[in-house]
């Protein structure tokens, strides 16, 4: 009896170990998960165009002051179904993982770049997911 009991016990510690080694490898591997940061910009009625284009080349440009960003996108949109309500741009942001994604958020450069948007944004929509694997 003793030694089914000790069979016992010794399968229920090892089922537990696996189990919580399984629990924090998939909390590792949640948190590398790749984050997509997406930015749209709806510009005023007033904004010029040649400030709209610096607001494009000014965000086009953290990429290369900031090493957390992995890749970058951007365009202006050309969907046919006319429900952008009034958003024109959307940029694509591309982090390693939602830490990489908090150091920008807190990065100088993307500080300085967003303190300038208020005169010529109407809106602005962000949304961040992670990309499945």
């Amino acid at each position: 009896m003793k030694r089914s009991t000790a069979v016992v016990l010794a399968a229920t510690v090892a089922a537990a170990i696996f189990i919580a080694k399984e629990t924090v490898m998939a909390q590792e591997k949640a948190e590398d998960t790749i984050v997509r940061h997406v930015v749209l910009f709806k510009f005023k009625d007033s904004a010029a165009p040649e400030q709209v284009k610096d607001v494009e080349q000014r965000f086009a440009a953290l990429p290369d002051k900031i090493d957390k960003i992995k890749a970058f996108e951007w365009g202006t949109n050309v969907s046919p179904e006319n429900l952008a309500q009034g958003f024109t741009h959307c940029f694509l942001v591309t982090f390693d993982n939602e830490a990489d994604r908090d150091a920008y958020i807190v990065h100088p450069a993307h500080k300085q770049f967003a303190s300038g948007l208020g005169p010529m944004l109407d809106k602005v929509l962000v949304v961040d997911y992670k990309a499945p694997e």
